[in-house]
Protein backbone atom coordinates (compact mmCIF):
# COMPACT_ATOMS: atom_id res chain seq x y z
CA UNK A 1 0.00 0.00 0.00
CA UNK A 2 1.60 3.63 0.60
CA UNK A 3 4.99 3.99 1.04
CA UNK A 4 6.69 5.88 3.93
CA UNK A 5 9.76 8.16 4.30
CA UNK A 6 13.02 8.14 6.70
CA UNK A 7 10.97 10.70 8.99
CA UNK A 8 7.72 7.25 9.33
CA UNK A 9 5.58 10.17 7.80
CA UNK A 10 3.80 8.57 3.78
CA UNK A 11 5.31 9.71 0.90
CA UNK A 12 3.41 11.65 -0.62
CA UNK A 13 2.90 11.75 -4.62
CA UNK A 14 1.75 14.92 -5.16
CA UNK A 15 2.02 18.81 -4.85
CA UNK A 16 0.01 21.64 -4.06
CA UNK A 17 1.02 25.00 -5.74
CA UNK A 18 -0.84 28.29 -4.34
CA UNK A 19 -1.83 30.79 -6.65
CA UNK A 20 -3.81 33.62 -6.18
CA UNK A 21 -7.29 32.48 -5.09
CA UNK A 22 -6.68 29.18 -5.80
CA UNK A 23 -4.75 26.13 -4.67
CA UNK A 24 -3.96 23.29 -7.53
CA UNK A 25 -3.11 19.61 -6.84
CA UNK A 26 -1.34 17.37 -8.91
CA UNK A 27 -1.36 13.85 -8.16
CA UNK A 28 1.31 11.40 -10.44
CA UNK A 29 1.09 7.66 -9.94
CA UNK A 30 2.03 5.02 -12.88
CA UNK A 31 -0.15 1.56 -12.92
CA UNK A 32 0.68 -1.35 -14.68
CA UNK A 33 -1.71 -1.84 -17.06
CA UNK A 34 -3.10 -0.29 -20.21
CA UNK A 35 -4.32 3.35 -20.28
CA UNK A 36 -8.01 1.55 -21.47
CA UNK A 37 -7.97 -0.29 -18.01
CA UNK A 38 -7.60 3.05 -16.19
CA UNK A 39 -10.01 4.65 -18.46
CA UNK A 40 -12.66 2.06 -17.45
CA UNK A 41 -12.35 2.37 -14.19
CA UNK A 42 -12.84 6.36 -14.64
CA UNK A 43 -16.12 5.93 -16.79
CA UNK A 44 -17.93 2.90 -16.42
CA UNK A 45 -20.44 2.39 -13.38
CA UNK A 46 -19.63 -0.49 -11.79
CA UNK A 47 -15.80 -0.13 -12.29
CA UNK A 48 -16.06 4.06 -10.37
CA UNK A 49 -18.23 2.05 -7.51
CA UNK A 50 -15.13 0.17 -7.40
CA UNK A 51 -12.54 2.77 -6.51
CA UNK A 52 -14.19 6.39 -5.91
CA UNK A 53 -18.14 6.11 -5.67
CA UNK A 54 -21.03 4.73 -7.53
CA UNK A 55 -21.79 7.26 -10.47
CA UNK A 56 -22.47 7.48 -14.35
CA UNK A 57 -19.84 9.60 -16.47
CA UNK A 58 -21.18 10.37 -19.72
CA UNK A 59 -18.30 9.68 -22.78
CA UNK A 60 -19.08 12.82 -24.68
CA UNK A 61 -18.38 16.68 -24.06
CA UNK A 62 -21.08 17.57 -21.91
CA UNK A 63 -22.05 14.70 -20.88
CA UNK A 64 -23.54 14.11 -17.38
CA UNK A 65 -20.68 13.21 -14.25
CA UNK A 66 -22.75 12.62 -11.54
CA UNK A 67 -20.94 10.41 -8.18
CA UNK A 68 -22.73 9.88 -4.82
CA UNK A 69 -20.69 9.33 -1.87
CA UNK A 70 -23.46 8.51 0.00
CA UNK A 71 -21.62 7.43 3.22
CA UNK A 72 -20.02 11.69 3.17
CA UNK A 73 -22.95 13.31 1.88
CA UNK A 74 -20.94 14.32 -1.01
CA UNK A 75 -22.70 14.49 -4.51
CA UNK A 76 -20.61 15.63 -7.49
CA UNK A 77 -23.28 16.26 -10.32
CA UNK A 78 -21.08 18.18 -13.61
CA UNK A 79 -21.09 18.12 -16.98
CA UNK A 80 -17.45 16.70 -18.82
CA UNK A 81 -15.60 19.51 -20.05
CA UNK A 82 -12.73 17.62 -21.52
CA UNK A 83 -13.04 13.87 -22.93
CA UNK A 84 -10.23 12.49 -25.29
CA UNK A 85 -10.74 8.39 -25.17
CA UNK A 86 -8.34 6.82 -23.31
CA UNK A 87 -6.35 9.50 -22.52
CA UNK A 88 -8.27 12.75 -20.77
CA UNK A 89 -10.92 13.20 -18.88
CA UNK A 90 -12.57 16.59 -17.44
CA UNK A 91 -15.42 17.30 -15.44
CA UNK A 92 -15.92 19.90 -12.55
CA UNK A 93 -15.75 18.36 -9.03
CA UNK A 94 -18.72 20.18 -7.67
CA UNK A 95 -22.10 20.33 -7.93
CA UNK A 96 -25.06 22.99 -9.54
CA UNK A 97 -24.41 26.07 -6.81
CA UNK A 98 -21.00 25.34 -6.03
CA UNK A 99 -17.32 27.19 -7.27
CA UNK A 100 -16.16 24.87 -9.87
CA UNK A 101 -13.51 22.56 -9.24
CA UNK A 102 -11.75 21.62 -12.57
CA UNK A 103 -11.10 18.22 -11.91
CA UNK A 104 -8.65 16.56 -14.92
CA UNK A 105 -7.52 12.58 -15.47
CA UNK A 106 -4.98 12.14 -18.13
CA UNK A 107 -3.26 8.76 -19.18
CA UNK A 108 -0.04 8.62 -20.31
CA UNK A 109 2.13 5.20 -21.74
CA UNK A 110 4.52 5.11 -19.55
CA UNK A 111 7.66 2.64 -18.31
CA UNK A 112 5.66 0.04 -16.68
CA UNK A 113 2.35 0.81 -17.58
CA UNK A 114 0.20 3.87 -17.54
CA UNK A 115 1.10 7.32 -16.05
CA UNK A 116 -2.18 8.77 -14.13
CA UNK A 117 -1.86 12.62 -13.93
CA UNK A 118 -5.03 14.05 -11.52
CA UNK A 119 -5.07 17.57 -11.52
CA UNK A 120 -7.64 19.04 -9.31
CA UNK A 121 -8.24 23.32 -8.64
CA UNK A 122 -10.16 24.35 -5.69
CA UNK A 123 -10.60 27.66 -3.77
CA UNK A 124 -8.00 28.74 -1.34
CA UNK A 125 -10.41 28.68 1.14
CA UNK A 126 -10.54 25.00 1.25
CA UNK A 127 -8.77 22.58 2.93
CA UNK A 128 -5.73 21.58 0.24
CA UNK A 129 -3.95 18.93 2.19
CA UNK A 130 -7.50 17.33 2.69
CA UNK A 131 -8.24 17.47 -0.68
CA UNK A 132 -5.20 16.21 -1.47
CA UNK A 133 -5.32 13.28 0.42
CA UNK A 134 -8.70 12.35 -0.55
CA UNK A 135 -7.69 11.94 -3.89
CA UNK A 136 -4.58 9.87 -3.15
CA UNK A 137 -6.65 7.41 -0.64
CA UNK A 138 -8.63 7.38 -3.81
CA UNK A 139 -6.17 6.14 -6.24
CA UNK A 140 -5.11 3.85 -3.53
CA UNK A 141 -8.38 2.30 -4.18
CA UNK A 142 -8.04 2.04 -7.95
CA UNK A 143 -4.67 0.79 -7.46
CA UNK A 144 -6.31 -2.27 -5.41
CA UNK A 145 -8.91 -2.50 -8.18
CA UNK A 146 -6.87 -2.84 -10.33
CA UNK A 147 -5.48 -5.55 -9.19
CA UNK A 148 -9.05 -6.92 -8.58
CA UNK A 149 -9.03 -6.93 -5.15
CA UNK A 150 -10.92 -3.56 -4.06
CA UNK A 151 -10.47 -2.21 -0.53
CA UNK A 152 -12.48 0.28 1.46
CA UNK A 153 -11.47 3.96 1.82
CA UNK A 154 -7.56 3.89 3.31
CA UNK A 155 -8.47 6.08 6.10
CA UNK A 156 -5.90 5.71 8.34
CA UNK A 157 -3.95 6.45 5.48
CA UNK A 158 -5.80 9.32 4.57
CA UNK A 159 -5.41 11.12 7.86
CA UNK A 160 -1.62 10.21 7.56
CA UNK A 161 -1.15 12.07 4.15
CA UNK A 162 -3.32 14.75 5.34
CA UNK A 163 -0.96 15.49 7.57
CA UNK A 164 2.07 14.97 5.33
CA UNK A 165 0.44 17.30 2.63
CA UNK A 166 0.08 20.11 5.87
CA UNK A 167 3.61 19.92 6.73
CA UNK A 168 4.64 20.04 3.07
CA UNK A 169 2.62 23.59 2.31
CA UNK A 170 4.17 26.17 1.79
CA UNK A 171 3.35 28.95 4.45
CA UNK A 172 1.01 31.84 3.46
CA UNK A 173 2.69 34.85 2.72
Amino acid sequence: MGESTLTGQPAIRGRIISRHDRHEIRIERVFPCAPGQIWERLTKPARLAEWLAPGKIEQRIGGAAKLDFADSGIVIDSTVAALQIPFVLEYSWSSPGQPQRPLRFENAIAPGGTRLTLTVSIPASEDAPRTAAGFEAHLEMLAAALEGVPIKFPFTLFKELRGAYQAAMPAAA
